[in-house]
């Protein structure tokens, strides 16, 4: 469970925050000029970055004033293209525009914001998004990774402008197989701007927009793949931060809706082909996760048992992963406990010929990030890649040399983000469990560790994640627990089982 804005991609969006999940393409706002309770302590601890330095925000605005060069740019403002972010986003980096090919499938238009327009190889921007590595969303507000006046002006898929973008044609067989990938810079213009609720609601009442009406059919075509390829997914509802003026910063959880999952699978499935174009050339970074262990198999086996849950023989643990109730307690234990399976993820670069690690478990097949330059470092050197090889052009020497470096930039970032997020999480249940110690609740234990009577346990409201004592606990059972610490300063709540005699 994360507190993160929908994901358009990549990793599946809902992480269990205990984990060390991260989704962070996300972003949760609300004002923190209205609440006495801010992140400022959490933007101090982890020494976020602040303002942009000068020469970086010189570069930014001079090439925002720069005149857009036409050069080996297909104009393809004629394509009715359309961004489906959440309400309110302005750093848009995709959009996207389906089309039937009668019998033959389906054809995927997919614009992706150009950064690499904007940003100077060696320059001091350049330098700076090495520093940063994505964008930090926190939520009362993100720390991006592009100045503004790019990520959410000049270089953003904003409707009715015409806009720099990396276009990427796939023609889908019926099965929604890829059968033809291109990739070439163009210029572009949305036409609209989309939410998902909005859009969702416009799928209920029989009236979406013409640009992905087809979304379900494509959508569900490579679901159905993904389960095929053995992806290990995590169906785990969404913990999110939220703002409200009578109550300040609260809580919330909700599942993931349809329409978000059909929309990343057209994110994914560029990836995918991102992936298969560096893999053939032999140059570029993948994000991988290696497929798991058989002890770590072994092990999830061994908790579906202790849960009464059945597991066949022959079933993989995808089938047996994405088979679940996600409402049941146990269920959920299952998941919590399925995150053994993914483990290790990391980015792999090459340079002279196919690496020897080149899967993503979650995923089911070879994968790579592309699809988020705005909010993601790696995604603007990946493209170039594609760019080149497909163009049938060398790879550019300062990608090659930026490629070696990409490993251990997002590392870093990634793992800054899951920390942050995770801080910004504790922070809140503190905050909205502060004045009910004492009270109880009735919770699932996630999961139990080594250290004698102690667990973690999952409340449903407010939905928050804590650690619990008390002996006994079973993964997957439901319980009554009586908060016991609820420590706003260093963020840590902590509850016992109600059967447990109160101190």
């Amino acid at each position: 469970m994360t507190a993160a804005r929908t994901s358009h991609g990549g990793e599946s969006a809902a992480a269990v925050r205990a984990a060390g999940g991260s989704s962070a393409e996300g972003e949760c706002e609300g004002p923190d000029s209205r609440s006495a309770m801010d992140f400022g302590g959490i933007r101090r601890e982890f020494g976020l970055p602040g303002e942009f330095p000068t020469d970086a925000l010189m570069e930014a605005q001079q090439a925002v004033a720069a005149p857009l060069s036409s050069a080996e740019r297909t104009d393809a403002t004629d394509l009715p293209l359309v961004t489906v972010d959440p309400a309110g986003a302005k750093d848009l980096d995709q959009a996207v525009l389906l089309r039937r090919r009668g019998r033959r499938g389906f054809r995927v238009h997919y614009a992706i914001a150009d950064t690499a327009a904007f940003v100077s190889p060696g320059g001091a921007l350049d330098r700076e998004t090495f520093r940063r590595g994505q964008t930090l969303y926190l939520p009362d507000g993100n720390i991006p990774l592009h100045p503004p006046v790019l990520s959410e002006g000049a270089a953003s898929l904003l409707p009715e402008q015409v806009r720099p973008a990396v276009l990427w044609t796939v023609d889908l067989d019926p099965h929604g197989s890829p059968v033809r990938v291109d990739v070439r810079r163009a210029v572009v213009r949305s036409v609209a701007a989309l939410d998902y609720r909005g859009l969702l609601r416009s799928f209920e009442a029989g009236t979406p927009h013409p640009a992905v009406e087809p979304l379900p059919e494509v959508g569900l075509l490579r679901r159905e793949q993904m389960v095929h390829r053995g992806a290990i997914e995590l169906g785990l509802p969404e913990q999110r931060v939220e703002f409200s003026d009578s109550s300040g910063w609260r809580l919330g959880l909700r599942p993931r809706m349809w329409l978000e999952a059909f929309n990343a699978e057209i994110s994914l499935l560029t990836g995918m082909c991102a992936a298969e174009i560096m893999i053939a050339a032999g140059v570029g970074v993948l994000r991988t996760v290696p497929e798991p262990d058989e002890e770590a198999v072994r092990g999830l086996r061994r908790s579906a048992e202790r849960l009464g849950v059945y597991w066949p023989p022959e079933q993989s643990p995808a089938d047996f992963l994405a088979g679940l109730e996600p409402l049941r307690p146990e269920s959920l234990a299952m998941h919590v406990a399925g995150t053994r399976l993914l483990r290790g993820a990391g980015y792999t670069a090459f340079q002279w010929g196919k690496p020897s690690e080149v899967g993503h478990a979650g995923i089911g097949a070879a994968y790579a990030h592309v699809t988020a330059p705005l909010r993601r470092l790696v995604d603007r050197l990946c493209t170039e890649v594609c760019l080149a090889v497909v163009a049938g052009r060398a790879v550019p020497e300062w990608v090659r040399e930026g490629i070696v470096d990409i490993p251990s930039a997002m590392g870093n970032s990634d793992r800054l983000a899951s920390r942050v997020e995770r801080a910004c999480i504790a922070q809140v249940q503190a905050w909205e469990l502060a004045d009910r110690v004492g009270e109880v609740f009735t919770a699932t234990v996630l999961r139990t560790d080594g250290e004698a009577g102690a667990g973690e346990v999952f409340v449903r409201e407010p939905p928050v994640i804590a650690r619990c004592r008390g002996a006994e606990l079973v993964a997957g059972q439901r319980i009554p627990v009586r908060l016991v610490e609820a420590d706003v300063t260093r963020r840590e709540v902590l509850f016992e089982s109600a059967d447990r005699p109160s101190d």
